[in-house]
């Protein structure tokens, strides 16, 4: 069952630089939301305080009317909130195969061995990986590498899914195609999902409701139409290049 997500005024500061100001938004369970914006705008910075893997220095975190952070202390922890990530970098142990990855967060959270084996079993099938359960990452294709960190993800049953960038480092052609597959993926399983992205296209295409962020604040958010709009605005009102 999805979760919905809310964050109340929250800021963050990093190196000595303010990540996240006053930063307030909600996501109703089963939304799909992109989170468009440069890097070090803060995206990432949001999606890891969601996730209890850094704290907010102000403001409060909200998982199901929850609360799960709030003024620089964890109220519940990370492997407590029923919040699945997928890195930047995928983070996979080159030196495990497919299966031991995957099973790395099970063991973490206790999970028997026979339902671990169950879900290990049905991600790797999801994912078209049911033959590739003994490789190592090193041995896969890209896309294969991709899929293998979305199905350790999706084996933690995440009533909320995060996404890092996670096509940045792939070709068009392949990342195009995943973008599909992260879709039909969300539309079979309704998990609540927030993606990270710095690709308007890739927003638009992922985000029922896409959020631009700025300097860690939000400068605009709406339907993918709407931050189309958005963009031709800005465009429309820079001045004419010398």
């Amino acid at each position: 069952m999805a979760a919905s997500a809310r964050l109340l005024s929250v800021g963050k500061r990093l190196g000595g630089r303010e990540a996240v100001s006053a930063f307030s938004l909600e996501i109703a369970a089963g939304e799909r939301v992109a989170i468009l914006g440069p890097s070090g705008c803060g995206k990432t910075t949001i999606l890891r305080l969601i996730a209890g893997l850094l704290t907010p220095d102000e403001g409060v975190i909200e998982l199901d009317e929850q609360a799960v952070s709030a003024n620089g202390r964890i109220i519940i922890p990370p492997e407590k909130r029923h919040v699945g990530m997928v890195f930047q970098d995928l983070a996979l142990w080159p030196h495990l195969s497919v299966d031991v990855n995957l099973r790395f967060g099970l063991r973490a959270r206790r999970v028997p061995t026979d339902e671990a084996n169950e879900r290990i079993r049905r991600a790797l099938d999801l994912m078209q990986l049911s033959d590739r359960a003994t490789a190592k990452p090193g041995s896969l294709s890209g896309g294969q590498q991709q899929r293998v960190a979305l199905a350790r993800a999706l084996v933690l049953e995440p009533r909320i899914l995060l996404m890092d960038e996670p096509l940045s480092s792939l070709d068009l052609d392949l990342s195009l195609r995943l973008r599909r597959e992260i879709v039909l993926l969300y539309q079979r399983l309704r998990f609540t999902l927030l993606y990270v992205t710095h690709n308007r296209e890739e927003a638009f295409e992922i985000g029922e409701r896409v959020l631009v962020m700025d300097q860690g604040r939000i400068a605009a958010v709406g339907t993918p139409d709407v931050i189309r709009g958005y963009f031709e605005n800005r465009r429309a009102l820079s001045p004419p290049a010398e």
